[in-house]
């Protein structure tokens, strides 16, 4: 019982400290339910498993976003990789929960309430989450993309534009790597990274794409394939100081797993990276095979997604994540400024 309180207390206090980091008590609260669900359902899926007599050796639950980015991650569920890869170390049962959430920062909120063992997002808030003691590091890079500024108003040609006036900016979150990307930018153009803070709204990539088509907001920060499909409409144009700074050569998403997964389950955690690598390699070695099975799920013509896939970097090693947190920690979006890579990473993990 006393354990049960703890952990409740850790989650609400986890909830108010994310929520001040660019979410809405309503999203916070929407979140931290979420999170109970999850717990309560994997208890559930435990108590009939038990009462049914079927075999299990572990739960595993994973979250994600939205986007070509995350496209191995389709590819893993689709094809049960992590499950394959545990039954063929232990002999035994991996079920594995996929949740599909908005923001990293609600991935965030999860893994503090202890709903969720494994989070995918962007370098900004698993640098954000490793700094602030949440109790995961980063296991795997997944992949590199594009980013690019749109906007529908003609009287916007660059960020000196924005900047100073009062137009909406939409992305994914305050405190997201497109919050960072769009800091480094402003940086590189003589202005303070947090010169937009006040013209930001959070929205998810889709929803952030159609307030951009219907006007509801001026500017609209994004990646594959949303940036692509942008990009083709008539009525929007680019700001180029974004796609300047970020191409696909850099880590976007990065995997990061819970430190008692990592240190108390070492079964899971194995299955879980030799998985994501084989999903990274069918990506690179079969880009048709692998848009067959995510086209469906992101909404895209084969012929498209293909594509989309082609303009993307699917990667399990690092590419300037600890450049990405220096300037993190230097221009104030981290309290702490880690003074090497390994102190966000697991020893498993390559590159920088």
């Amino acid at each position: 019982m006393k354990k049960k309180i703890l952990a409740a207390v850790t989650a609400l206090s986890m909830v108010i400290t994310l929520a001040g980091c660019g979410q809405s008590a309503t999203g916070s609260a929407e979140t931290a339910e979420t999170s109970s669900s999850m717990a309560a359902d994997s208890e559930s899926k435990a108590e009939e498993n038990a009462e049914s007599g079927t075999e299990e050796d572990a739960v595993l639950n994973m979250a994600y976003q939205y986007g070509l980015a995350y496209a191995p991650l389709t590819i893993a569920q689709v094809n049960g990789l992590i499950e394959k890869n545990y039954e063929e170390k232990t002999g035994g049962k991996l079920t594995v929960t996929w949740t599909q959430m908005s923001s990293g920062a609600d991935i965030n909120t999860g893994i503090a309430s202890g709903s969720i063992d494994v989070g995918f997002m962007g370098i900004g808030p698993a640098v954000t989450g490793v700094t602030k003691g949440l109790g995961y590091k980063i296991f795997t890079g997944l992949s590199g993309q594009e980013h690019g500024l749109m906007s529908n108003d003609e009287s916007i040609k660059s960020l000196s534009d924005l900047v100073g006036s009062d137009k909406q900016l939409a992305l994914v979150n305050i405190g997201s790597i497109q919050h960072v990307i769009l800091g480094m930018a402003l940086a590189k153009n003589g202005y303070g990274a947090h010169d937009l803070d006040a013209n930001l709204i959070a929205m998810k990539h889709p929803d952030g794409m159609t307030a951009l088509e219907t006007g509801n907001v001026a500017a609209h920060l994004t990646t594959n394939p949303y940036i692509y499909k942008e990009r083709e409409e008539s009525g929007l144009h680019e700001l180029p100081e974004v796609s300047e700074i970020w191409t696909a050569d850099r880590s976007f998403i990065v995997g990061v797993a819970a430190e008692t997964l990592h240190d108390e389950k070492k079964e899971v955690y194995e299955a879980l990276c030799e998985g994501i690598s084989e999903a990274v390699e069918m990506i690179n070695s079969d880009a048709e095979a692998a848009a067959a099975i995510t086209a469906e799920f992101d909404g895209n013509t084969l012929e498209d997604e293909i594509k989309y896939i082609g303009l993307g970097s699917y990667d399990t090693k690092l590419k300037g994540v600890f450049e990405t947190a220096k300037f993190m920690g230097e221009n104030d979006f981290i309290d702490i400024t880690p003074s090497s890579i390994d102190e966000l990473v697991f020893d498993n993990v390559e590159g920088d």
